[in-house]
């Protein structure tokens, strides 16, 4: 049974670490200003691949550091995403965030994870976040293709239209939320 509270996060009112510059932490990075260009990310790596370096560059809250991990760089960190070929690092990336009682998610082992990525839908206004509880990120993201391609692009308008309507409303909440329901029932 899948046990996880899905949450939307403000990511650029916390400052993220991404631990590894391969191509998981490449991915990690990208998704991530993908959903919140405005975050405020550190990556920390050894080695750090040039399409990291060319992100860098045209995201100016976002700082790259070359050199091994080091429980420091955990200073004023909010959350952290691990992404390093290495098991031993991983390993001691997670246990110093649980010390420090951060958040982390470490790629590809679901057992050292606080919270797991989700693959995102986005039509406009509307994410819809996937999870197969770090079961499939690959079924995650083929659902994910599905959607986005059933899903029309209109929804945009649609969200515009509910929000001026919802916006015109009189009443309490209840009775707003009363006649918001009437106007969406065509949904089901």
């Amino acid at each position: 049974m899948n046990t996880l509270f899905p949450i939307f996060v403000k990511a650029e009112n916390l400052h993220i670490l991404i631990v590894g510059g391969g191509y998981v932490g490449l991915e990690k990075t990208t998704a991530l200003l993908a959903n919140s260009p405005n975050a405020r990310l550190t990556l920390v790596a050894p080695e750090i691949r040039d399409e990291i370096r060319e992100l860098a560059q045209q995201y100016p809250k976002m700082e790259l550091i070359q050199e091994p991990y080091h429980a420091l760089f955990l200073a004023d960190k909010d959350l952290v995403i691990v992404g390093t070929n290495d098991k031993d690092v991983n390993r001691q990336v997670q246990a110093d965030c649980k010390n420090r009682r951060i958040l982390v998610n470490v790629a590809d082992t679901p057992d050292l994870c606080d919270f797991y990525l989700s693959s995102v839908v986005k039509k406009g206004d509307l994410k819809i976040a996937i999870s197969t509880n770090g079961k499939s990120p690959t079924f995650a993201k083929r659902f994910r293709e599905v959607l986005e391609e059933i899903l029309p692009d209109s929804l945009q308008e649609t969200l515009d239209n509910l929000t001026a309507i919802r916006n015109k409303l009189k009443g309490d909440f209840v009775q707003k939320m009363e006649k918001l329901n009437e106007i969406t029932k065509v949904l089901k």
